[in-house]
């Protein structure tokens, strides 16, 4: 699971417990000038991911790192698609940042208010 937070200008996300392992991640830094928008996306789990590198998939249990799909770099950190929010980036490192999130109505409108 993931924890998403406003500081200053900044989205942060922290990767919490073993998902760190498994997505080779332990946080992410990204400036809010740089994210597009916030949905809460339970479907998007049936979506192709594209080619894991590094990272972990294991259908219906983990997806959980980095992955290529079309050209872009996409992040995953998701066990319970019911709770996932893909977050829409620019001229990042990665296209989208797909996470899981303990409340994913709260994580979208923090990040559209911080984007106000």
């Amino acid at each position: 699971m993931a924890l998403v937070t406003i500081d200053g200008g900044n989205l942060l996300v922290v990767i919490e417990g073993l998902d760190k392992l498994w997505a080779f991640k332990s946080s992410l830094t990204i400036p809010l000038a740089n994210v597009r928008g916030a949905t809460a996306d339970p479907g998007i789990a049936a979506d192709p991911k594209g080619i894991r590198a590094p990272g972990a998939h294991v259908p219906g249990v983990i997806t959980a790192g980095t992955f290529h799909l079309d050209g872009e770099k996409v992040f995953w950190d998701v066990k319970d698609p019911a709770k996932a929010v893909v977050l829409e980036l620019a001229d990042e490192r990665y296209a989208r940042l797909v996470l899981q999130v303990d409340d994913p109505r709260a994580t979208v409108a923090l990040v559209e208010k911080a984007l106000r």
